[in-house]
């Protein structure tokens, strides 16, 4: 968080001394920085019960370099269960929810740290190393049967799942990220930058990807039909994605399952022993 903290003080100056370019390559900053935390004790006991793993992914974007992507198994079941968590996060924030899945010997869970999030290498991500990696870890550890993303992790579930032409016995979205550019726009509107500012950025994201932010958009993204068995957990309270972005997605996908864990947090949800509870019914449902 410090280095976080850091970058937010280097923004708000360059807004005040009015030095535009420097200030874009400062957003990049902003955006594309994974604020990262130390493993708390559970989770390092958590850790050392894992088969551990690694697999690499190209970084064209910031690195130019391989990166190193550090999986975790749990268990030996034929059924695969893969976790994806969300932005500033990694596999272990998920030990409460693997600690409950594990307990089923069907099971084999699968869980990785995203590029520049947690033990895995770089610096700074995107949805797209997000994407790369779960389908670098799909291929070295095997088809999932039932999938779950948190947040950020959600959405690139979303994209995996479709450019791999894998459709899971069970897909499970816990407070799905829903729009990317308007995620962007907040958190660049949070710490003062002025809209022509932001505007910039949108624009230097287009040229440097060749599409808009507002290209992420997951009432576009998702192709999935009726048939797929998707469940979805939220907060409508959630401070994160406005409940009126999740309406409008849902209304076009009346076939997704959903629960409401009001009050529960965008972060904290994971961790809630209710939905832990029902994410360990669901997928018991379908074994």
């Amino acid at each position: 968080m410090k280095k976080l903290k850091q970058i937010i003080q280097d923004v708000k100056t360059l807004i005040a001394e009015d030095k535009p370019d420097d200030l874009n390559s400062m957003l990049w900053q902003l955006i594309c920085y994974p604020p990262k935390m130390p493993l708390r004790l559970q989770q390092e006991q958590l850790l050392n019960e894992a088969e551990q793993f690694s697999v690499t992914v190209n970084d064209p974007y910031f690195t130019h370099q391989t990166l190193n992507i550090n999986g975790f198994k749990w268990g030996n079941g034929q059924r695969k269960v893969l976790i994806t968590h969300g932005w500033g996060s990694k596999a272990l924030d998920f030990a409460e929810m693997i600690t409950a899945l594990k307990e089923n010997t069907d099971l084999q869970i699968v869980a990785f740290d995203a590029p520049a999030c947690g033990s895995s290498g770089g610096e700074l991500s995107n949805l797209l190393l997000f994407v790369n990696a779960a389908k670098a870890i799909v291929a070295e550890a095997g088809t999932p049967d039932i999938v779950i993303g948190h947040s950020f992790g959600a959405m690139a579930n979303v994209v995996a799942l479709t450019e791999l032409h894998i459709v899971p016995s069970l897909l499970i979205s816990i407070t799905p990220f829903i729009l990317l550019k308007e995620n962007f726009v907040k958190s660049m509107t949070a710490v003062g930058v002025p809209p022509e500012a932001q505007e910039r950025f949108m624009q230097d994201f287009n040229a440097r990807y060749g599409v808009s932010p507002s290209y992420y958009d997951m009432n576009d993204l998702y192709t999935f039909n009726t048939q797929l068995n998707h469940w979805l957990a939220y907060d409508e309270q959630d401070m994160v994605l406005p409940h009126k972005y999740l309406e409008h997605f849902l209304s076009a996908h009346p076939s997704i399952k959903t629960k409401n864990y009001n009050g529960a947090g965008h972060e904290r949800i994971i961790k809630s022993t209710e939905l832990i509870g029902d994410v360990v019914t669901k997928v018991n449902e379908v074994l």
